[in-house]
């Protein structure tokens, strides 16, 4: 059986720890701080989770153990060489290969006729007004980020995910314009079901849905 690919969360963990060893709750200090939570879904309980994961798959290990006061003892960890292997392996896959993924927003375009012109419209809007807000909220964080002189190849991350947060709303108001004006139609309001074409993944479109 093949081993387990490195989830995005382990590879954020093993990118903190080329910097230098660290426990836990640093590292999640510095993954807020960064705004890893814009790539990765970041909870403690995952994060230890992942960490344990790693310790056991022998791509980090255990160099220290710290106590400040009264507080609980923190386990501080370093990557071996291989986790850096395992490391770069798996982060040029996620660089040149393309990735299936599945976003939910795709599902709900593709019902949009059955939802009917006057719902579907209304959540399209309130969709305007969500991304409106993180576009904004996106243009802010990335003026910080230049005014506070940070590298740019550190956030190229958050450089790609603001422009495809931009590139959806300018996207969503051009569809709700389309659905509005009617170039767009929703055929199940007028009564209307046309035969749809299957194509084929060989390129054969002669298949028609039943």
């Amino acid at each position: 059986m093949a081993a387990a690919k490195l989830t995005p969360l382990g590879i954020a963990v093993l990118e903190l720890l080329h910097e230098h060893p660290m426990h836990p709750y640093e590292m999640a200090q510095l993954m807020r701080e960064r705004y890893v939570n814009n790539r990765v879904k970041l909870k403690a309980g995952s994060l230890y989770h992942t960490v344990e994961r790693l310790a056991a798959r022998g791509f980090i290990e255990v160099v220290d153990t710290q106590r400040e006061g009264r507080r609980p003892e923190r386990t501080v960890y370093a990557m071996t060489e291989a986790g850096k292997d395992a490391f770069t392996e798996r982060a040029k896959d996620m660089v040149g290969m393309l990735a299936e993924e599945y976003p939910e927003f795709l599902s709900g375009l593709a019902v949009l006729d059955e939802l009917g012109s006057e719902t579907a419209l209304r959540e399209l809007r309130e969709r305007e007004i969500r991304l409106a807000s993180a576009v904004a909220s996106d243009e802010i964080i990335t003026a910080k980020l230049h005014a506070e002189h940070t590298p740019e190849i550190y956030w190229l991350d958050w450089r790609f995910k603001s422009a495809q947060r931009k590139f959806e709303l300018e996207w969503t108001r051009e569809l709700i314009a389309d659905l509005e004006s009617g170039r767009v139609a929703f055929l199940r309001e007028r009564g209307e079901k046309p035969e749809l074409n299957l194509i084929h993944p060989r390129g054969n479109d002669d298949h028609r849905a039943g």
